[in-house]
């Protein structure tokens, strides 16, 4: 009846005007009225405050809705939110898992667009390496190649292992991984590859979140998750390293205790505590110097 009346068909709120992200679980999510609903039919998780009932969704004014664990969604759903360009991942507790997230957000190519021109430029390609560097060493490295700048990270790397398996009493015989063989790891090691897991899951949010693209790294050059690898890795000292060794402590007192289990809730627990996914998403967008309305 209203078709084409004030626009409403084809009206979108830029994203620059929108919430971000809106994390879902435990429920279904549908459309009823003409609107976004989601029923929560299970018991939040530890991190979720969300409470039995239904829910009318504002997914006009939400950039990406994340769908946790224990839930469903309805085509009539999936064809709102891709007329409206809102994106939705199904993800993991926490987001320490990305299963997919259809890139259905329209019209938001600009960071993309500056990732691939700084990419392709030798020297922009350079800076924006030095600019992560930096970020993570807090120095300014601008004069140091890349070389350099690996060997600095990778000493630093090494001390921060040891602090803070020293603070939390593990005893620590250096950062060691064979992809063959993961689980023949010492525990401190297999909860650090549990934990990156869960890192690159919620940085690989981030990217979806922006529409960058995952396979165009500044730091990482072979994984077809480059630049997901190198947002993950700006978190590595706050949010890896202590929770993958706090887990680890947990496994030595409980020895029965599943590792993977262990590293996963300790990381996803920091993630949410320390609002990691919108800090990625808010350094992507320093990294372009993304000052466009999107």
């Amino acid at each position: 009846m209203l078709s084409g009346r004030l626009g409403l068909e084809t009206a979108r709120i830029p994203h620059a005007d929108r919430y971000g992200l809106l994390w879902l679980s435990r429920g279904a999510l549908t459309v009823r009225e003409g609107t976004l609903s989601f029923e929560r039919n299970g018991e939040p998780g530890k991190n979720d405050s969300l409470t039995l009932g239904r829910y009318t969704i504002p997914f006009q004014t939400v950039s990406m809705i994340l769908l946790g664990p224990g839930s469903t969604v309805s085509h009539d759903a999936l064809r709102l939110l891709a007329r409206h360009g809102t994106a939705l991942a199904a993800v993991g507790e926490d987001g320490v898992r990305m299963y997919t997230a259809p890139p259905i957000i329209s019209g938001r190519s600009g960071l993309a667009r500056q990732q691939a021109r700084c990419w392709a430029d030798p020297e922009k390609r350079l800076m924006i390496a030095r600019r992560m560097y930096a970020w993570r060493l807090g120095d300014d490295l601008s004069h140091r190649d890349i070389a350099a700048l690996r060997g600095v990270e990778g000493a630093r790397m090494r001390e921060t292992y040891r602090l803070v398996a020293k603070q939390m009493g593990i005893d620590w015989y250096g950062r060691r991984y064979d992809r063959a063989s993961p689980n023949a790891a010492d525990l401190p090691n297999q909860a650090l590859n549990h934990a990156s897991s869960a890192m690159e899951a919620a940085a690989a949010i981030a990217v979806s979140a922006t529409a960058t693209i995952p396979q165009l790294g500044f730091i990482h050059e072979d994984p077809s998750q480059s630049f997901v690898l190198d947002i993950a890795d700006l978190f590595r000292d706050s949010v890896l390293i202590p929770s993958a060794f706090h887990a680890a402590s947990e496994a030595i007192k409980k020895p029965h205790g599943n590792i993977e289990r262990l590293a996963r809730r300790e990381t996803g627990a920091a993630l949410s505590r320390q609002k990691t996914v919108p800090k990625m998403i808010a350094k992507i967008k320093e990294l372009f110097g993304d000052s466009q309305r999107i």
